[in-house]
């Protein structure tokens, strides 16, 4: 049996930065609401440990060369990075806000 490479999820401070603050804008109407939003994210980049491209190139990153990644959770869209041995969370930002250059 072939075992599968294990990476290590990094957050940018960035992407860290985004989540608390979508977490402070939903917590103004739900608290339960903004837990289960941030609860749900964290784990959905935990399971980027095992399965580093299970999710799409992304298509508004110039000269990509399948590196950066990207997928959406409930409407956060999450931008990550393959390196070696490491995954690292770029961003975290609502899918009808503008993307940014990068």
């Amino acid at each position: 049996m072939v075992k599968s490479k294990k990476y290590v999820v990094i957050w940018s401070e960035m992407a860290r930065k985004q989540l608390k603050d979508i977490y402070k804008y939903i917590k103004k109407d739900s608290e339960q609401a903004a837990k289960e939003v941030k609860t749900k994210i964290l784990a959905s980049t935990k399971s980027l440990e095992t399965g580093k491209e299970i999710y799409k190139s992304d298509e508004l990153k110039l000269n990509n060369n399948g590196m950066y990644r990207t997928y959406v959770i409930y409407c956060y869209r999450i931008v990550y990075k393959i390196n070696e041995a490491t995954i690292n969370i770029l961003r975290v930002r609502h899918t009808s806000r503008e993307p940014l250059e990068y």
